[in-house]
This record gives C-alpha cells, sequence and structure tokens, in this order.
C-alpha cells in the first residue's frame, strides 16, 4: 500500500488493513482512513474523529503533518491523499482478475449497476460501487475497497461536465462499457445533447484491449456513441434495446402491479423472465444488464431469473405500503435524482399502479436542476407525457415547475407551491387512504423530506413492499 501511494510511514503502521474509508462518519474498526480534501470539507480536520472509530492507520497530506503532530498514531504521509488514493485503487485494478463492467449514462446507471450485483450474486465473488460512488473520488474508492479475489467488479462511472469520465474509466479499465441512454440531464452544462453523448462516449477510452462498447441502439445518438466508440478503438461494438438486428433484444414487456412479464432474446436465446421492480425504463435497464453478464461470462438464464427478486432502491422506485390493510397507501419514492427522460418514465410507472376505489394518482414534482436555459421548455413539456396517465393530481413545487403547472392539461388538476416546506404540507393535508402517490424531483431539491413525512405520518412501521 505505501509503495503504490508512492507514500512513507510515519510511526508504527500496521501490516495490513481491513478496508479503506473517507468519511469518519461510516469508519469500521481497522480501516485505512483517507483525509481527502473535498469542496466543502478537510477530512485532516476529523483524524481525530477517526481514530477514535477506531481507524488503524492515517493517510494524510505532507503539507498537513506539521498541524498533526502531536497525534501519535500511525500514519502514511502522501503529497496528496486523492491522488494517493487513486493510484492505490489503480494498483487495485492492476493485481484483479476480474471481469470488470463499467456503466454510464444519463439515466438509470445506478439501477444497472444494482441490478447486475443482483444478477451475479450467485455466480462469484461480485464487488461494486456503494450508492453512487460514480466521481472523481467515489470511483478511486471503489477501486481502492476491491478485494484481490473479486471475480466480477461493477463500477459506475458519472458526470456533469465533459471530461470528467476520461480519467476515471482509464483507472477501472473495463472488459465491457456501455452507455443506457443519452438525456438531457445537466444539458445547462452541455451546448447540446450531442455534446452530451460524446462526453458519455469518453467510457470507451479506457476499455480493455479486446474490451466491449454496449451501445442503447433506440437511443437517438447511438450512431454517434458508436463512431465514437470505434474511434477509441474499441475492439467490439454491440448494441442492446427493442427493436432491430441486434444481439440484445427485449422482445415483449407487460406491465403488473409492482412488476412486469417480459422476454428477452439474448444471442440468439429466446428468455422470459419476471422483475420484481415495475416500469419499461427497467425492463430495458435489464437487457442492458444481461448483455454485459453475457459478455462478461456469466450465466444469463440464471441472471435471468434472479430479475424476479429484484426491487428498486430507496429514492429510486422503492415502494412502501402505508397504513392498515384495505386502506393503504402507496408510495413510490423516486426522490434521488430527476431529469425529463426519467421523470416520463416515472410518470409512465404511476400510470400503472393500481389504486383502490375512491383512490387517486397523484404525482408530487419538484424541479429538474442544471437544465440551464432549456429550464422552462423541458419542464413545460412534462406535460406531454400526462394525458391517458390516468394521474388525477398534479402536486408541483419549486419555482421551475411553474412551468408545468401552467402547461398541465385542463383535466388534470394541479397545483404548485414554490416552497419546500409548503409544498410538503400541501402533501401531507392531501393524499388520503387509497391513494397512490409518487415523489420525484432532482435530489438538491430535498423532496426526501416528503417521502420521511409521508412514512411518518401514516405509519411509522411502513413496511417496505417487497413483492409484486
Amino acid at each position: 500500500m505505501i509503495e503504490a501511494m508512492g507514500g512513507r510511514p510515519f510511526g508504527s503502521v500496521p501490516e495490513s488493513i481491513s478496508g479503506v474509508s473517507i468519511d469518519s462518519r461510516t469508519l469500521q474498526p481497522g480501516e485505512a482512513f483517507f483525509a481527502i480534501k473535498g469542496d466543502q470539507f478537510d477530512g485532516h480536520d476529523f483524524a481525530t474523529a477517526a481514530l477514535k472509530a477506531g481507524a488503524s492507520v492515517l493517510v494524510i497530506a505532507e503539507g498537513k503533518l506539521p498541524a498533526l503532530g502531536r497525534i501519535t498514531a500511525p500514519m502514511i504521509v502522501v503529497d496528496d491523499v486523492l491522488a494517493a488514493l487513486g493510484r492505490l485503487g489503480a494498483a487495485a485494478r492492476e493485481r484483479s482478475r476480474a471481469r470488470v463492467i463499467a456503466v454510464t449514462g444519463s439515466a438509470g446507471k445506478t439501477t444497472t449497476k444494482e441490478m447486475l450485483r443482483h444478477m451475479l450474486a450467485g455466480q462469484g465473488a461480485v464487488h461494486a460501487s456503494v450508492q453512487s460512488f460514480n466521481n472523481h473520488w467515489g470511483v478511486p474508492l471503489t477501486l481502492a475497497r476491491m478485494p484481490e479475489d473479486t471475480d466480477f467488479g461493477i463500477f459506475e462511472i458519472g458526470m456533469n461536465h465533459p471530461g470528467e469520465i476520461r480519467p476515471l474509466v482509464k483507472l477501472v479499465r473495463p472488459h465491457v462499457a456501455m452507455v443506457t441512454m443519452i438525456a438531457a440531464a445537466h444539458l445547462g452544462h452541455f451546448s447540446s445533447m450531442d455534446e452530451i453523448a460524446r462526453a458519455k462516449a469518453e467510457i470507451f477510452e479506457g476499455l480493455d484491449k479486446d474490451g466491449h462498447a454496449l451501445i442503447n441502439r433506440d437511443d437517438p445518438r447511438a450512431r454517434i456513441l458508436a463512431k465514437l466508440a470505434k474511434e477509441a478503438a474499441a475492439a467490439h461494438v454491440t448494441g442492446f434495446g427493442e427493436q432491430g438486428r441486434i444481439p440484445y433484444l427485449l422482445t415483449s414487456f407487460r406491465a403488473s402491479d409492482g412488476g412486469s412479464d417480459v422476454t428477452f432474446r439474448i444471442a440468439g436465446r429466446e428468455i422470459a423472465a419476471r422483475i420484481g421492480a415495475p416500469g419499461r425504463h427497467i425492463a430495458q435497464n435489464a437487457i442492458a444488464a444481461l448483455a454485459a453478464v453475457h459478455l462478461s461470462g456469466g450465466d444469463v438464464e440464471a441472471a435471468a431469473a434472479s430479475l424476479a427478486t429484484f426491487q428498486a432502491e430507496k429514492g429510486r422506485g422503492k415502494r412502501y405500503l402505508l397504513g392498515h390493510e384495505g386502506a393503504q397507501i402507496t408510495l413510490i419514492d423516486e426522490s434521488y435524482n430527476a431529469n425529463p427522460a426519467s421523470m416520463r418514465a416515472a410518470i409512465e410507472v404511476l400510470s400503472t399502479t393500481p389504486v383502490a376505489e375512491g383512490g387517486r394518482r397523484i404525482a408530487v414534482l419538484g424541479d429538474m436542476l442544471e437544465l440551464g436555459e432549456h429550464a422552462r421548455s423541458l419542464h413545460a413539456g412534462l406535460a406531454k407525457a400526462l394525458p391517458g396517465s390516468g394521474i388525477d393530481l398534479l402536486l408541483l413545487g419549486g419555482p421551475e415547475m411553474k412551468a408545468l403547472a401552467e402547461a398541465a392539461p385542463k383535466e388534470i388538476a394541479a397545483e404548485h407551491r414554490e416552497d419546500l416546506n409548503a409544498i410538503r404540507k400541501l402533501v401531507l393535508e392531501t393524499v388520503r387512504p387509497g391513494d397512490a402517490v409518487m415523489v420525484k424531483s432532482s435530489k438538491s431539491v430535498g423532496f426526501s423530506s416528503i417521502v420521511e413525512a409521508l412514512l411518518e405520518a401514516h405509519d411509522k412501521r411502513a413496511d417496505e413492499r417487497r413483492s409484486a
């Protein structure tokens, strides 16, 4: 570890560590604590807290050593802590014999990553990104944590500016790299959707020499992605989707409450499956994940069978049944993130969610951020997804959602509030037993607090819905 990072030991460092942490709050005894300096906090300020939590060694920057000289704990001193974490991650990747899959896209990347984790769990030792650890510190951290005996490594790589994926994928060096889809996420930082596609296509630049570039052939920018994959010297460029002469096809889809019944064609084989989480977009993620399993040498039929027990995560479609039998509220938590594509997918899921007699389908929608000058038109454009959706009521929060309130079809009642507290209060006053409620916004808008308020108000036990 010291050699890989180019560090020097200070004090009596242990012979080994049990893990790698950058957060003193979640650090487990025996782990090394990397004192990363972030945008808001400097990890060096939490060195004492890390030691109290059981850190076995601190990794600190040379320039911080004088200030931490009073600490007698073992330390590894490096030039730059984040850069050292990257070097440790590179060393972990170098020693690994795992089949490595990298996932990016404007929507669906975390769900696809978790689906891959779920599919491959019974087929070998799986190591995957925690939550959405997909940025300049999350990817190196995930690599540094990868055990030597890993069989399948699954990495999510995100970005909101050009050039951010390139250095990360060159650390990961995947055998399979996929782009789930291109959408208007972070459009405020780009000149066009084509530019977003070019930034996502950076994931192909780190492919292993015999690697596979996986592209959504239904995406309007599939040709751009395929061209860029070939320019990046991808050995194989392969498509997945719902149409065309491609090896990985979703050939049928039938929605049902809490899930779907689907048929896939995987390299010429027809495979029927049940998916435990609802939505056509989930089925589209599934065909992408199955393609990656096949290209990684996994058992595709076993992977498809495992989809029956796949469930959406908190903030990404997780369902709760609130209240008592016969008078329940179905709550769909989509509060982690939002862009126009994922908003339309969530509206479709709500449209297929059953309600009790007298119950209503209620969409609680908050602002989609980082859309720049396109924000008003993209918020208003969501109105096109509403006719025929079966949604009875829109509860809209945030300044940008005023555009949708004005554009919504007249047959759908709509209420708008600018303030988070006001929209939360309105939701709590409006929702009643028998309703199906979907809550969605960009993460920093804070609509997760609406989900928590509903859980608290209607059923403190709030049993998670585990089956369709």
